[in-house]
């Protein structure tokens, strides 16, 4: 039986100011892994699930480390490729009370954003898969990024694989080219399964407006996916509101075509780091949906390891299910 969730997607590394500093404030910078699909792979990987890793990187150290990164956090990393380019990077300043973090990205001409896609083979890569996962960071990249992007899709449809597909919607990498975003996006989640996006991704694809105020209308515009959609069957999303950079008030919600849920807000408060909890998200939701949960307990698992992983420095959950456990069960002492 095919079990394997297979991710397609670029590695980046990311340079962190010590502490709540500025960029450049002090001589060093803090390494870690990241990447949208990856954070979303290392998380299922700890929750035990057999992750593989589509991707390209540089041969060289560089290259070399994110592999080793990636793979470390539990993830197969047999089919990510070398390539000609770049390692793709970007810079983080972690926020504090009333100043947001700061996020510079340094990842134009990358390997992987100029790789082709011929330069992977699907066949291998997606070998016993029951998932392919991907973002749309990766169309959003370039001409090639969008042609890899949509061979992936395609090649899991020709196989039977679910696909999982989240928006990541980013405007200042569709703007450097000259893109059609709604046209790229419209025929990917054509193909999806699984949606990881809201009221707003709904709105670009669909070109109609929604509104994100309340569970009527969220319900409203997951409809609207779904009658556009035939292949659709689930729509996930959390709602954030930023209280200050230490302290955010997060809900999540599950989408079916016959129903869904809405969690109550968690406060999340103490915030180490936030960058990667929607990928936390996105981990959860899948676990929870291998396992035959339905819209609550998707919603909810999603949501437990979004909140922990705001206490977590790095872009991967890395929590397994007795931490999702803990969580729900509220106990806050020490574990011993």
């Amino acid at each position: 039986m095919a079990d394997r969730l297979v991710f397609f997607g670029e590695l980046l590394l990311r340079l962190t100011a010590p502490g709540h500093e500025l960029l450049m404030q002090s001589p060093s910078l803090n390494l870690h892994v990241g990447g949208a699909e990856a954070n979303v792979a290392i998380g299922l990987a700890h929750l035990g699930h057999d992750c593989a890793m589509i991707s390209c990187v540089p041969d060289n150290a560089l290259g070399r480390g994110a592999i080793a990164g990636v793979r470390g956090g539990g993830v197969d990393c047999a089919h990510v490729v070398r390539g000609a380019g770049r390692m793709g990077l970007y810079f983080l300043s972690v926020g504090a009370g009333l100043r947001a973090s700061e996020i510079v990205y340094d990842r134009a001409g990358s390997s992987f954003a100029t790789s082709a896609a011929g330069d992977y083979d699907w066949d291998a890569a997606l070998a016993g898969a029951k998932l392919l996962h991907l973002s749309g960071i990766t169309p959003a990249l370039g001409p090639q990024s969008a042609d890899s992007a949509l061979a992936a899709a395609r090649a899991a449809k020709a196989r039977g694989v679910t696909l999982s597909f989240d928006g990541n919607y980013r405007a200042l990498l569709w703007d450097a080219w000259d893109s059609n975003p709604r046209a790229i996006l419209t025929e990917l989640i054509g193909m999806v399964d699984i949606l990881f996006g809201n009221h707003r991704d709904l709105s670009l694809v669909l070109g109609q407006p929604f509104s994100g105020d309340g569970e009527a209308r969220r319900r409203e515009a997951a409809e609207a996916g779904f009658a556009a959609f035939p292949q659709l069957q689930l729509i996930a999303s959390t709602a954030r509101h930023v209280v200050t950079a230490d302290h955010h008030r997060i809900s999540a919600r599950v989408d079916l075509r016959g129903g869904g849920h809405q969690s109550a807000d968690r406060d999340v408060t103490g915030i180490v780091d936030r960058i990667g909890a929607g990928d936390a998200f996105a981990a959860g939701v899948l676990h929870a949906w291998t396992e035959g949960g339905d819209a609550r307990a998707m919603a909810e698992t999603g949501l437990a390891l979004t909140c922990l992983k705001h206490s977590l420095p790095g872009d991967a959950s890395r929590f397994g299910v007795a931490d999702i456990a803990a969580f729900e069960g509220g106990g806050l002492d020490v574990r011993r």
